[in-house]
């Protein structure tokens, strides 16, 4: 572990544990504390959420980035080095992101990173959940949640799930895994039902944010129009090429996560069919991701889109084509480019962002 200066964390003698792990995974959701003292807060920039991700290396170095604002990290290993358990290590982060960096953290803590997510979603803006580790507690915390509130869990596993009767995580942990994998399929049908019975074997995987480029959407009210999370995928799929170009990067992976009015936020990714920077492409993904997800009438607070698994752009082969269409799609975005160094990211942007163009004198309304 790093030698830590400060004299909050000086190394003590731990007394040695037995039994059962205590809990070890953080959730860390990052925001920043203007506004109102309870209010959510305001996104991180790049730059802060770099020196967050290093504010958590301090105390571990196995730390996950989730941009564009949250992260895991297991402190299992730290416990002893700091003399605390991982409640106490939350309070130092939590502590040193707002005195430092002007950032307020809301922290969940649980035996793996489902248990963590969940428990953060039920934090107060800025504050510590912590689940137990033993398994009555896990149990009476899942018991009455909603289907959607395990991870993987979209809305369309949700409602298959709630047409035999299973809507409440109790219900699924009782429910025997055979059925679970006739509703939801075989590999689908066990994920979740060790899910719903507080076993989730994820690691925690050290990565870096640079590895992945973010860009998030929030909406000024829950939004329940499709069409309008239509444009604001498209706003963020452009917004990510733009950025993958410039940097002369491309994706081989696209991830989507939304949020919802309650909190709760479902994650997908999709392998793209080869390394992209094309905005096209991008959005092509994104709409595919938000489409499988089925959200119908749901009330979606946030989206973010996160280009992943970057790689340089010299070695994203390009597939030939005859279709003089893409040609023209690559030239016009390369004009774009060169528009947006000059001129300003803002000085284009795709027309379909703006919605449907308001009746004017020399525009009758449409039907």
């Amino acid at each position: 572990m790093p030698d830590d200066p400060h004299p909050e964390t000086a190394r003590r003698p731990a007394a040695p544990t037995g039994g059962r792990r205590p809990p070890g995974t953080l959730y860390v959701r990052f925001r920043t504390a203007a506004g109102e003292p309870d209010g959510p807060g305001g996104p991180v920039d790049a730059r802060q959420y770099e020196q967050l991700l290093a504010l958590l290396g301090q105390f571990t170095p196995v730390v996950q980035a989730l941009p564009p604002d949250a992260a895991l990290a297991d402190v299992r290993g730290a416990l002893r080095y700091f003399d605390r358990d991982a409640a106490g290590i939350a309070a130092l982060i939590r502590l040193r992101a707002l005195a430092w960096h002007g950032v307020r953290c809301t922290i969940g803590i649980g035996n793996n990173p489902q248990l963590a997510r969940i428990a953060a979603q039920d934090a107060p803006p800025g504050g510590i959940r912590a689940v137990p580790a033993d398994p009555r507690s896990v149990a009476a915390f899942l018991d009455r949640r909603p289907a959607s509130a395990l991870y993987g869990v979209g809305p369309a596993a949700a409602r298959a799930l709630s047409a035999y009767g299973l809507d409440s995580v109790g219900r699924i942990a009782a429910a025997p895994p055979a059925t679970l994998q006739r509703i939801l399929g075989a590999r689908a049908g066990r994920a979740v039902s060790e899910r719903a019975r507080g076993i989730d074997p994820t690691p925690v995987t050290p990565n870096a944010a640079t590895r992945s480029i973010a860009a998030e959407h929030r909406f000024p009210h829950d939004e329940l129009d499709p069409d309008r999370r239509r444009r604001a995928l498209l706003s963020l799929a452009d917004e990510l090429g733009a950025r993958l170009r410039a940097d002369g990067r491309a994706a081989r992976a696209l991830t989507l996560t939304v949020r919802y009015a309650d909190r709760s936020t479902t994650t997908r990714t999709r392998r793209l069919d080869a390394p992209t920077a094309h905005g096209p492409a991008l959005t092509a993904a994104a709409y595919a991701l938000h489409a499988a997800l089925g959200l119908q009438r749901a009330r979606v607070r946030t989206l973010a889109l996160r280009a992943e698994d970057l790689c340089r752009a010299e070695r994203a082969a390009r597939q030939l084509t005859f279709d003089p269409t893409d040609d023209k799609a690559h030239r016009i975005e390369a004009a774009v480019d060169r528009a947006r160094a000059r001129f300003g990211a803002a000085v284009v942007r795709p027309a379909a962002v703006l919605g449907p163009a308001a009746p004017g004198p020399d525009r009758p309304p449409g039907p």
